[in-house]
């Protein structure tokens, strides 16, 4: 519960002091004005009378018969405010519609060309001869505001107030400035009228500089007006006691301490009034329900945002009508769709930021408004010349805010602007304080702040993060700015950075130990202090510290083109001194992680991951050592060097078993599957797969992303495709989809790409098309949601070889070409083999033979390069059958090449393959005349067989056997 204290606030609006004497009534026409009770009556009726406007004539009426310029009486009326001289013109047209000023012959304000205004109607000063007893209630001045004629976003709002409202009776709407909250009150005031029969009245607390005044006020709203002076809350009490009204008391944070007795009373001493609040904070007084009014919902991000999906939402929807408003007549088309999402989550929801940039794109359009708001000045855009002098720009809005604060707020406040995103609380004490003993000072400033509504909570992955909002954060960065301390706080903000992440668990997350992803938060942080460091003003030092230790974060959440830039420029600002340390050796792995995927498998990239393995050796660092033969493993695999990786995954098992650790010995046996699955050994691939899952199961769930990819799924594909090529189809199947769905599950872009592209063929190779179809699809879409081109590539090459498949080798082909020329050009070739084949087998159904037999011999060329290749017995098959497709037909070398296929197939335990290559060669002995010999191969095989048995070869298999068998039967003998 608030204590009644003293209001030592500076309150931005007070009406300059006047010599009106509060025991004195001012009389001029039909009209009494009464200063202290703020109260103007027109006879004994009280006139319905805007807060400024009253406050205009309190300053004409003071200086009656003088004339005051403009400057002067702004000056009267809005101390320490900046207000537009327009907003002035809006208050004096309210006021002499008020008096009638002009009408019968009555002359009460006039305007004096060059000079200003002055009082001209004669005044009387005389003792106060108001009424003792409330005035009747039609009497009394009720009229609310104008509820706005299409209020966007807010209707649930609203709705879940009345509610609220009505079961509770006291409710707080409680935001930042230019929330919408005055417009929430007023609605809801306006759909209450019925239920409280027009009792209901609304005061507009912003026009108060004094909380001293409040409370008469209030009662003078009532038409307690012999009270006004005395007692008025116990006056207040005893006639509300059983009067079923609704007060709305709008804009209570300057007097709020004021506002928080007087509302406590009324609710807990009376049975049937009901307050409605709004307020930059919370009262926290009894029976107080805060309603946190959240910003307006801008477009839900995606990859694709078409003009449609934007004006869905509520920011964009009054972005877009205030724009109409301002001129601009063109509708929002899809290519400036995602811009206009941009727009709105940089103006953070916020109503009254979102109508003033929207008033800049009739001048600008929509990409020179989003220009603008990388600009301060966007901070002094006006906005309706009506709005209240506070909400007429974002500086008096934030002004208002900002001079309600102590001063060690302020100060709290100026330094916190150098956060960029989110931020602890740990975070804040070490850089707005200036030693340990200020903890319990900054600590209570940020929750005074968040009470304030200057600073945003939140809760990100189970850590309690802070943040300002944009507005706010530009408007204390120029606070800042003018103190000096600029600089001083911009190092200190980089140097916690640096020192938070060269920690022990930061490195462990270099080495697939951690998660990084509940370091997200810090991203902005991090890139804000890399920037100062790197920048004509910083120290280099300090961002080689950092970019060092937050390369496994970029690394991690996938943030590869930024990591490849950290890392480049902090390695150019290496000392001779930290050559050959760990920092560079941090570096230097780092950036041959991130530069393999954003610049491809170039000889660049090599030298940086051998650069980086010498530097470890140096150091005896086995760790880095051991997640740097993991990248070799890699490159080599992607470049189709595939014996080459086998020895660089051979080399990591014995680094491993120095190392000691468990997830080096399982990395290190799936870098041996895969390798083993490449080169053609299936029955080794599958046993280190399994071995290296086993040991995993033994030793917990352990993480192993190492050097950018996750290496469980990387097993878990080479196993699946192992499976299918030993013989166990349903095996193969259903682990394939177990990649695909632990890839999907861990949301890592790499990692799914990977998995869907190396999947794929396991269900061309079954003859399910649907399945692959769904697939590839998926793959195209992240592949280019995540600008991944090679997967895209890829995905497009597999896409063309289902086309074949189905039926339409003319476009197949085409797709194929592309998409092999694009991964040529990247060096990209651990499909290059199969990709070949595809083509050949595509040119070869367009009657092509000629150019199917270049393509198929390219391939074994390959495949001959590398030493030897998993699909080697493939493309022999269709070497073969491309053979019998010439004129004529080569039936002696077709024969040739399909036994050498099951050859090799028997010796890479590949019994998929041989079943392939049989059923070609069966036909070709059952046209030669050697029907039982045909016979028996299919035969055996099948045999062989102990699952799979609907997939395409085993149908076609037994489809011939039960033919031939047939016309078997039917043959007379």
């Amino acid at each position: 519960m608030r204590a009644a204290v003293s209001d030592q606030r500076k309150p931005p609006d007070t009406v300059a002091p006047i010599n009106v004497s509060h025991n004195e009534t001012v009389s001029f026409g039909p009209f009494h004005l009464n200063a202290a009770n703020r109260l103007l009556l027109k006879g004994q009726e009280p006139v319905a009378i805007g807060g400024r406007a009253l406050d205009v004539l309190v300053a004409l009426v003071e200086h009656a018969g003088e004339v005051l310029s403009r400057r002067e009486l702004i000056a009267l009326v809005w101390p320490d405010v900046t207000v537009e001289e327009g907003s002035l013109r809006v208050h004096l047209f309210n006021l002499r519609k008020a008096l009638s000023d002009g009408r019968d012959g009555a002359r009460y304000i006039a305007n004096v060309p060059g000079r200003g205004y002055s009082f001209v109607a004669p005044v009387q000063r005389s003792a106060p001869t108001w009424p003792e007893a409330p005035v009747s209630q039609a009497n009394r001045p009720r009229k609310l505001p104008s509820r706005l004629e299409r209020m966007i976003g807010r209707d649930e709002a609203v709705a879940d107030l009345c509610s609220l409202l009505t079961s509770r009776r006291f409710v707080s709407v409680v935001g930042p400035g230019g929330m919408g909250k005055t417009t929430v009150a007023v609605a809801v005031a306006h759909e209450l009228r019925e239920k409280f029969s027009d009792r209901i009245y609304f005061l507009d607390l912003g026009a108060l500089g004094d909380s001293s005044l409040v409370a008469s006020t209030v009662a003078s709203t009532l038409g307690l007006i012999g009270q006004a002076e005395q007692d008025p809350v116990s006056g207040m009490v005893a006639f509300l006691v059983d009067q079923p009204i609704l007060l709305v008391l709008d804009s209570c944070e300057h007097v709020i301490e004021a506002v928080a007795a007087l509302s406590e009373r009324l609710f807990t001493e009376t049975l049937l009034v009901h307050l409605l609040a709004t307020s930059r904070e919370a009262l926290r007084v009894e029976g107080e329900n805060v309603h946190l009014l959240t910003p307006l919902e801008g477009p839900v991000e995606t990859s694709v945002l078409t003009a449609a999906q934007a004006l869905a939402s509520p920011a964009v929807q009054l972005f877009m009508e205030r724009a109409a408003a301002s001129g601009y007549k063109a509708n929002l088309s899809d290519a400036d769709a995602p811009l206009m999402a941009a727009i709105c989550r940089r103006l953070d929801g916020i109503a009254l930021a979102i109508e003033l940039a929207a008033g800049r794109v009739g001048t600008y359009g929509i990409h020179g408004t989003a220009d603008l708001l990388d600009n301060r000045f966007k901070l002094l855009w006006h906005g309706r010349r009506s709005a209240i002098p506070r909400h007429q720009t974002l500086q008096a809005m934030l002004d208002w805010s900002h001079n309600l604060l102590s001063e060690y707020e302020q100060t709290v406040l100026r330094r916190l602007s150098v956060f960029v995103g989110a931020f602890t609380l740990e975070d804040a004490l070490a850089v707005a304080g200036e030693d340990d003993s200020d903890g319990h000072k900054v600590a209570d400033a940020v929750e005074s702040l968040v009470d304030k509504s200057l600073i945003r909570m939140s809760d990100l992955g189970g850590s309690t993060y802070h943040r300002l909002l944009d507005t706010t954060r530009v408007y204390a960065a120029a606070k800042l700015a003018e103190t000096g301390e600029k600089e001083s706080l911009v190092r200190r903000h980089a140097l916690h950075y640096a020192s938070r992440f060269k920690s022990d668990a930061t490195r462990a997350t270099a080495f697939g130990s951690r998660d990084v992803s509940a370091y997200e938060p810090h991203m902005g942080n991090i890139r804000a202090a890399l920037e100062w460091s790197f920048s004509e003003a910083g120290e280099a030092q300090i961002g080689l510290e950092l970019a060092a230790g937050a390369a496994p974060l970029f690394l991690g959440l996938s943030l590869l083109g930024e990591c490849e830039q950290w890392c480049q420029r902090a390695l150019s600002a290496l000392r001779e001194s930290d050559r050959g340390t760990t920092r560079e050796l941090a570096l230097q792995a780092a950036l041959a992680i991130s530069s393999m995927f954003t610049r491809g498998n170039s000889d660049e990239v090599r030298r940086a991951i051998e650069r980086g393995i010498g530097l470890a050796e140096a150091l005896r660092d086995a760790q880095y050592k051991l997640h740097l033969l993991a990248g070799l493993n890699i490159f080599l695999t992607r470049i189709g060097d595939f014996r080459g990786a086998l020895a660089a995954a051979e080399r990591s098992v014995l680094v491993a078993g120095e190392l000691g650790e468990p997830s080096g010995v399982i990395v290190a046996e799936w870098m041996l599957g895969v390798s083993h699955h490449l080169v053609g050994n299936q029955a080794a691939s599958r046993r280190h797969c399994e071995r290296g899952l086993a040991l995993e199961t033994e030793a917990g769930s352990v993480q192993v992303d190492f050097f950018g990819y996750d290496h469980r799924v990387r097993a878990l594909i080479a196993l699946a495709r192992a499976l299918w090529l030993l013989g166990n189809q349903e095996r193969a199947l259903k682990t394939a989809d177990q990649a695909v769905e632990e890839a999907t599950k861990r949301e890592h872009p790499v990692a799914l790409c990977m998995a869907l592209v190396y999947t794929v063929p396991v269900y061309l190779w079954s003859g399910d098309l649907d399945r692959a179809a769904h697939w590839i699809e998926r793959v195209l879409a992240h592949a280019a949601k995540y600008s991944l081109a090679p997967y895209h590539a890829i995905g497009l090459a597999l896409k063309g070889e289902l086309m074949i498949l189905r039926g339409e080798p003319a476009e197949g082909v085409r797709l194929l070409r592309n998409a092999v020329a694009t991964l040529n050009a990247e060096r990209f070739n651990i499909l290059a083999t199969a990709f070949f084949r595809a083509l050949a087998e595509g040119m070869m159904k367009c009657g092509q033979s000629d150019e199917a037999a270049v393509m198929i011999d390219r391939a074994l060329a390959l495949a001959e390069e590398a030493g030897e290749t998993y699909d080697r017995p493939d493309l022999m098959r269709v070497w073969a059958e491309i053979r019998m497709a010439v004129s004529p037909p080569d039936v002696v070398a077709a024969e040739e090449s399909l036994r050498q296929a099951l050859y090799w197939a028997s010796k890479q335990s590949a019994l998929g393959w041989e079943l392939r290559a049989a059923i070609p060669l069966a036909k070709l002995w059952k046209q030669q005349g050697q029907a039982d010999r045909a016979r028996d191969l299919l035969s055996r095989l099948l045999q062989r067989f102990e699952e799979g048995y609907g997939t395409v070869d085993m149908n076609a298999a037994n489809g011939l056997l039960a033919e031939w068998t047939s016309a078997s039967a039917n043959t007379p003998p």
